[in-house]
């Protein structure tokens, strides 16, 4: 019998157990046969038979029309979720916008939005998201929950500790929020809830271990092993903006905001890159109107790129050297950074990898700003899969 637990509330019957793996594996990994399905999880084809049958008959599963060969010759008929029945909203909080997507059940994205926040007060910003999310209910009665993600530590996915940008302390977020939308609600820290989003639905689905390294005005890492994401013993894992570049001569006379010297703040930030272009060309320029000169050919916008390509080398290295993931993923607001300056981030990584460690698969991916709301979905659509 299957395994269930909690109420349908919204739409949704939590499920426990081999009834839940099941479920998980089609969400994550797409329509399966049942044969690929039972060795994936290890369990012998009547035991999923018995699993799967009242996931059909309650259309919690379904079969897709294709139809694939066993190896026995007898046909296998692929089974997948239906992604349009939920949908989910994520948003994304930085000290002057709101970013909102809604998702199917895959993390694929259906709607966008971009809202300013002229007022950072909590009860402006719960009533700002509540009329987004009411916004978008209004024209889709599927959407099933909500995540907020912010540049900050949070606490169980239900506290805001501290959002810097915010000026926020001590916010219980996923409460307010709930209360305003009648929606679950939850708030998830913007690297962690990316990592999650790739770990799930994005490069690193098909990897045992990865790492995330994001760029922009923080440096963020998250980091999945054994199939799992860390979390460390506090809510701040993830802040390695301040790990300090052994060994980068350019720019060990750096200084970061806080006043640390040699930091990846101090170089990778986008008020490092900034401030460092606004001096090689005499003018002030933010840090993407430099990564664009270094792009068009500016050979003093390219410099001060690839000093900032060598830290992030560094960076990475640091990371391949403790971890040894099977792929790095650069990702944020200004992974143009790693394309613009490939070559001296390559050379960077292989200068300061431990002589034992493979040379790892580093992947620049192309980003835009709502992939943090579309990363907040996607724990969104955790805390929903997993009746969280």
């Amino acid at each position: 019998m299957t395994e269930t637990r909690g109420t349908a509330e919204h739409g949704w019957e939590p499920l426990v157990g081999s009834a839940q793996s099941v479920v998980l594996e089609v969400l994550r990994a797409g329509p399966r046969p049942r044969t690929e399905l039972a060795e994936r999880l290890g369990l012998s084809g009547p035991s999923l038979s018995r699993i799967t049958r009242p996931l059909l008959e309650a259309g919690i599963l379904v079969e897709r029309d294709g139809v694939q060969q066993t190896t026995t010759g007898r046909p296998s008929i692929p089974l997948d979720i239906d992604a349009d029945a939920h949908h989910f909203v994520g948003v994304k909080l930085t000290g002057d916008s709101l970013f909102a997507v809604s998702t199917d059940h895959r993390g694929r994205v259906l709607t966008e939005r971009e809202e300013p926040l002229t007022d950072t007060d909590v009860p402006a910003v719960v009533a700002r998201i509540a009329e987004v999310v009411a916004a978008i209910t209004a024209a889709d009665d599927r959407v099933r929950g909500v995540c907020v993600a912010l540049g900050g530590a949070t606490i169980d996915r239900r506290e805001v500790r501290r959002a810097p940008f915010l000026g926020w302390e001590d916010v219980p977020l996923a409460s307010l929020l709930g209360a305003a939308t009648g929606l679950p609600c939850s708030v998830e820290n913007d690297v962690r809830a990316l990592t999650h989003a790739e770990h799930w639905f994005g490069e690193g689905r098909d990897h045992r271990s990865f790492a995330l390294l994001t760029i922009g005005a923080g440096i963020g890492l998250g980091l999945v092993v054994a199939g799992t994401v860390l979390s460390g013993a506090h809510s701040t894992a993830g802040s390695i903006g301040h790990q300090r570049l052994g060994g980068a001569v350019s720019t060990s006379d750096l200084r970061c905001e806080f006043g640390h010297r040699g930091c990846a703040r101090a170089v990778l930030s986008a008020r490092a890159i900034s401030l460092a272009g606004t001096e090689a060309l005499g003018r002030p320029v933010s840090a993407a109107e430099l990564l664009d000169a270094a792009r068009g050919g500016d050979h003093a916008a390219r410099a001060v790129v690839d000093t900032a390509a060598e830290a992030l080398g560094l960076l990475v290295a640091d990371v391949v050297n403790v971890v040894d993931p099977e792929v790095v993923l650069l990702s944020g607001e200004l992974v143009g950074v790693a394309e613009v300056g490939r070559t001296a981030l390559d050379r960077s990584v292989e200068a300061a990898r431990h002589w034992s460690t493979p040379t790892p698969t580093v992947i620049a991916q192309p980003f835009r700003f709502n992939e943090w709301a579309r990363g907040a979905a996607a724990v969104a659509i955790q805390m929903h899969a997993l009746g969280a």
